[in-house]
């Protein structure tokens, strides 16, 4: 995973990146929604986080975190910006990254990401993946020049819940004796799981499965936008996302590219709230099944 690209001038090299601390959550997450905020609307989007509290309580919780990797940048003892690595499965996944956007274009985006694919090459992860929003050409930019390769368009997708059972799939609560069988239903769709994901979310309660004929067939760490699902079937996706309440944060990121489900979801009420991009450096499977990307992979 090794790049040769480097941060070059004069604020590059006066930029420290560091570990994140816990008392830099608050700023971060300011920095965080001021970032998100900006660039979205200024492309007519809606900014990725409701109002600033809600990006300091996702910043605050990144930090804390053991799974996650979280740095952050500074300039004459003043925080600057931030990115994570979220380390909880074979593949690391980038993001959020966010930089104030009074020190934006001088190069401490790329340094924050140099520090994380640094970390990545350490602990030996096969691949490293990110969600780039489509309509922003320096981050696309950037991350190809970094290495990452453009695999997926995804539609982040949002509107009323569906609240109906699929004949066929009972969608229930995620338990702890359901987590190998999990794991292989993503094994089979990804060619690798994302067992720590699963750990968090059914001890968070989030997580739910959809059983056909009394089988495991896809599962959900959640419907929203930091959870992702998998399923052997589009049918299988569809029964859990008609199950949810609700659509965690901007919504749910379906894969552009498959249409049965991207259509289903638009004929029961969803709508498209911004293009994203799946990106990915390193070990990379096309995937052989359904599923629903996170913001992170």
């Amino acid at each position: 995973m090794a790049t040769r690209l480097q941060p070059t001038g004069i604020a590059a090299e006066r930029v420290r990146i560091r570990r994140a601390r816990a008392e830099d959550a608050q700023e971060c997450g300011r920095i965080c929604y001021e970032a998100f905020k900006q660039i979205n609307c200024k492309h007519g989007f809606p900014p990725d986080f409701p109002n600033e509290d809600v990006a300091k309580g996702v910043i605050s919780q990144l930090f804390a975190h053991p799974g996650f990797y979280c740095v952050v940048a500074e300039t004459n003892g003043k925080l600057i910006g931030s990115n994570c690595l979220d380390e909880r499965t074979r593949i690391a996944g980038v993001g959020p990254i966010t930089v104030d956007p009074e020190a934006q274009n001088k190069n401490v985006g790329t340094a924050l990401m140099l520090a994380v694919m640094k970390r990545a090459e350490e602990e030996r992860f096969p691949g490293i993946r990110l969600l780039q929003a489509a309509f922003h050409n320096r981050s696309l930019s950037l991350y190809t020049k970094l290495g990452f390769d453009a695999r997926e368009p995804i539609s982040v997708m949002q509107g009323p819940p569906i609240l109906k059972e699929i004949e066929g799939y009972r969608v229930r609560r995620m338990a702890a004796a359901d987590l190998e069988k999990c794991n292989i239903v993503c094994k089979e769709v990804h060619g690798h799981d994302r067992g720590g994901e699963l750990v968090d979310a059914i001890k968070d309660g989030t997580g739910v499965v959809v059983e056909r004929s009394r089988r495991i067939t896809g599962y959900a760490t959640g419907l929203g936008f930091f959870l992702h699902a998998v399923g052997e079937t589009n049918e299988d996706l569809q029964a859990l996302i008609a199950s949810a309440k609700e659509f965690l944060g901007p919504g749910i990121l379906v894969p552009t590219r498959n249409s049965e489900l991207f259509r289903w979801c638009l004929q029961n009420g969803l709508r498209v709230v911004e293009p994203m991009t799946l990106m990915t450096k390193g070990l990379y499977n096309e995937p052989k099944g359904a599923y629903l990307a996170s913001i992170t992979f």
